[in-house]
C-alpha cells in the first residue's frame, strides 16, 4: 500500500471510530502534513481518494468536511473490498455450496482476459444477513493470480484474504447491473419462488496494474438487498 492510500485508510478509520457525521471538518491540511510528516501532495492525493469514496468533501477556502452519511444495511456499489464490510454491524455470514478448480466458462474467460484451459478458483456460495439469505453468488478467480483458496478463507473474505494474506493490491472494478427473473435455482437458494424479481450485478475486479482476477455474477433477494451509490462532480 503507498504512503497516501495508507494515510487515506488512517483518516477513514479516525472518522469511523469517532462517529464524525456528515458536514464535521477536519484538520486543515497543514496540520495534516504535519501529523502525518509528508509533502502537501502525499495529503492532497490522500484526501482526493477520499473524496473519490465519498467520504470527504473540500470546499475551497473551508476546509475539509466529512461526507459520508451512512445507513445501516446499505450496500455500496462501488467498493472495491466486497461488501461485508458495509454490512459489519450486521451478522454477514456465508454457506459453500462449492470450491473447485476448473476450466472456465467461455464467459468467465473472456472477462477474466484468459483461455479456455487455463484453471480458475470456482466459488458458489449463499451470503446471509442475520440469518435471511442476501444474495446467491458465482465467482470465478484467475489461478495464477489467487493460487490458493479453502473453505475457511470462501466462508469469510476472500477480498480480506487477497489484499492481507495475499499482499495484492485491489484497483478497480467494472460493473454491469440488470433485472429479471430468478431461475430455479436461484429461487431455491434464496428461498424465493421461481419468477420472483431478481436484481442481479456481474462484476469485473482488478488489480492495480490492471490484471483483472475475479468476475462475480451476484443474484441478489430482493427482500433483502439495499444499495447505494455516491456520486462526485466526476461522475456527472
Amino acid at each position: 500500500m503507498l504512503k497516501y492510500q495508507q494515510i487515506a485508510a488512517e483518516l477513514e478509520k479516525y472518522i469511523e471510530e469517532n462517529e464524525l457525521q456528515q458536514g464535521n471538518k477536519l484538520p486543515v491540511l497543514e496540520s495534516l502534513m504535519a501529523q502525518f510528516e509528508v509533502s502537501k501532495s502525499t495529503i492532497t492525493k490522500a484526501l482526493d481518494l477520499l473524496e473519490r469514496k465519498g467520504v470527504v468533501f473540500q470546499v475551497r477556502g473551508s476546509g475539509i468536511f466529512v461526507r459520508r452519511h451512512k445507513r445501516k444495511g446499505y450496500i455500496s456499489l462501488l467498493s472495491n473490498q466486497g461488501f461485508k464490510k458495509d454490512l459489519e454491524d450486521f451478522q454477514a455470514t456465508s454457506k459453500v455450496i462449492e470450491l473447485a478448480v476448473k476450466k472456465p466458462t467461455q464467459k468467465a474467460a473472456e472477462n477474466l482476459n484468459i483461455g479456455l484451459d487455463d484453471d480458475i478458483y470456482y466459488v458458489k456460495r449463499v451470503r446471509y444477513i442475520n440469518e435471511q439469505t442476501l444474495c446467491f453468488e458465482e465467482s470465478y478467480y484467475n489461478k495464477t493470480i489467487i493460487p490458493y483458496l479453502n473453505k475457511e478463507i470462501v466462508s469469510e473474505s476472500i477480498f480480506h484474504y487477497i489484499s492481507e494474506g495475499l499482499g495484492l493490491k485491489i484497483g478497480f472494478s467494472d460493473l454491469f447491473l440488470h433485472v429479471d427473473k430468478l431461475n430455479e435455482e436461484e429461487a431455491e437458494y434464496l428461498g424465493l419462488e421461481k419468477g420472483d424479481p431478481k436484481f442481479c450485478v456481474e462484476s469485473i475486479f482488478h488489480l492495480t496494474n490492471g490484471q483483472p482476477f475475479d468476475f462475480s455474477i451476484v443474484t441478489y433477494n430482493y427482500q433483502q438487498a439495499q444499495f447505494f451509490l455516491q456520486a462526485n462532480n466526476q461522475l456527472l
